[in-house]
């Protein structure tokens, strides 16, 4: 077996499985998103078996289908797995995610949340890729790649929107309570109406006005920065679930 030292870059992110390994046969540009499966969707990624992050390789490590290994570190700094030499391109990729993800089973958290608080999907953008509609745009030329990043980091922004409307130590209150026990799946909230005048407040608020209102009174929590990653991504979760209804503005 061979040991492979792998080098990530700086910006790599936490967490993630490093699959541009251009030194293993071009990865860099065969690499799949998260989830992504090879040519054959039936057949799952050749098993990989984890070993020691910092150790040398033992010259007892069972070699995978007969054939010599090479051990490949992680970007997180986790343990390393042993892999077929002969695996290149996108089996490659593909069995160090699927090493990944079973490593890693809070990885789901956003299908979690999708299925439990019955999240809105976004809209289908796929339409852009028929014909010449996608052509000459504005902000340029996209493939199905692109619309698939625009709909997963939308999900995810609105996941964890979710994740924080449902949680009274996220938002947190002092008193146990949590957006959902008032709004079950973000009801009666009305994102579509603001802003409007709101009483409580005695002015015309926008949405994450009523938010903020709401943390640091029913749920008895601290003010949020009406601009911060929690704010924002209630803002996102609450909107998303009123999708098809349309704006009325200072509707009471």
């Amino acid at each position: 077996m061979r040991n492979a030292p792998l080098r990530c870059p700086a910006s790599a992110a936490a967490g993630t499985i490093c699959v541009l390994l251009g030194a293993l046969a071009g990865c860099a540009q065969n690499a799949a998103p998260p989830g992504a499966t090879g040519p054959n969707a039936s057949e799952r990624p050749p098993a990989i078996t984890p070993v020691a992050a910092t150790a040398e390789p033992s010259a007892a490590a069972p070699a995978a289908a007969g054939g010599e290994t090479v051990a490949i570190g992680a970007c997180d700094g986790g343990a390393a797995v042993e892999v077929p030499s002969s695996l290149t391109g996108q089996p490659l990729a593909d069995s160090l995610m699927d090493q990944w993800q079973r490593d890693h089973p809070e990885a789901n958290w956003v299908a979690e949340q999708q299925e439990r608080h019955a999240l809105i999907p976004p809209a289908d953008n796929s339409d852009l890729l028929k014909g010449d509609q996608g052509k000459d745009h504005a902000y340029g030329n996209y493939t199905e790649r692109d619309i698939l990043t625009w709909a997963r980091e939308t999900e995810k922004f609105v996941a964890e929107g979710s994740r924080i409307f449902h949680s009274a130590d996220e938002l947190g209150s002092t008193v146990a309570v949590s957006c959902d026990m008032c709004h079950p799946h973000a009801a009666n909230t009305h994102p579509e109406t603001y802003p409007k005048y709101q009483t409580q407040l005695g002015r015309v608020a926008l949405l994450r006005d009523m938010i903020d209102w709401c943390i640091e009174n029913p749920v008895r929590g601290e003010h949020l920065d009406p601009n911060g990653a929690k704010m924002r991504a209630l803002e996102a979760y609450i909107q998303s679930q009123r999708k098809g209804v349309a704006l009325n503005y200072g509707k009471h």
